[in-house]
Order: structure tokens, then C-alpha cells, then sequence
């Protein structure tokens, strides 16, 4: 699996983290090929993005394409909001690093298939996010 990520302006975030996060959840998910590249950007950028790709004006946590077609090596690429996670996750009383890491393993699921409903009340219901909380349990306890 090759696995490439550009920190951008975010030089200080852990690469080895967020590439062990999306190499966990793709070796956890059966994927032994493929290519995922991850891009943290801040929020002028994922805005854009949100808004050219999916209508959306405002930034977000994390932005998923799937590149690859059906019989074809895995390939997508995920672009991770920094500035949002950041506040997500004083939000929630947790670390950063942790945030980032269930954001790339949300957006690795997203480009593997897996989806969920839009609403957040559904979302501890929802086989994705049970997928998703189990898969950044492991990746943060893994020394």
C-alpha cells in the first residue's frame, strides 16, 4: 500500500500517525493494494473544496474522494480540515491527534464504501461510525 502525506502548513501533525491510521484501516478492511494520499489543509482551502464538489459553503472536518473504479486498486485521496478538527476537538475534551485520526479513518472508510446518514443523532447506530470508533481505539492504542 502506498500511502503519502503532505502535512502543507501543518508541519507540526505527526505523519506517521495519520499514515498508520489509514494503513490500519485499510489492512482491517482486507485492502491489501492501493494508493490513499491524505492533505491537511486549513479552512480556506476545504471550503473551497467542499463548495466546488458538493455545494456546500463552509468548511468541514474531512473531504473523501474515491478515485478507483469497481475491480480496480483501491485509490482515493482525503484532504482533512486541521482548523476544524482542531475545533471539534476542544469541543469534545480530546486530543488532537486523536480527532485527526478518527477524521482519516472516517474519510479511508468513505473512499473503501462505507457511508452514513447525515443525521448526527442516528450516528452511534450507524455501522460506520461503530466501525470508525472501534478502528481509532486501536490506532491510538498501538505503541
Amino acid at each position: 500500500m502506498d500511502i503519502a502525506v503532505d502535512l502543507g502548513r501543518f508541519p507540526r501533525v505527526p505523519a506517521s500517525v495519520l499514515e498508520r491510521a489509514v494503513r490500519h484501516t485499510l489492512r482491517a478492511e482486507g485492502v491489501e493494494e492501493g494508493e490513499v494520499s491524505v492533505a491537511l489543509i486549513d479552512d480556506a482551502a476545504i471550503r473551497a473544496l467542499n463548495r466546488d464538489h458538493f455545494g456546500h459553503d463552509g468548511p468541514t472536518d474531512i473531504l473523501a474522494f474515491a478515485l478507483h473504479g469497481t475491480g480496480e486498486p483501491l485509490l482515493g485521496d482525503l484532504y482533512l480540515g486541521v482548523a476544524q478538527a482542531r475545533r471539534q476537538a476542544a469541543e469534545e475534551g480530546i486530543d488532537e491527534i486523536e480527532e485527526l485520526v478518527r477524521l482519516a479513518v472516517h474519510g479511508t472508510l468513505h473512499v473503501l464504501g462505507w457511508d452514513h446518514p447525515q443525521d448526527g443523532d442516528a450516528r452511534m447506530e450507524c455501522p460506520m461510525w461503530v466501525r470508525q470508533e472501534t478502528l481509532v481505539a486501536e490506532v491510538m492504542h498501538q505503541d
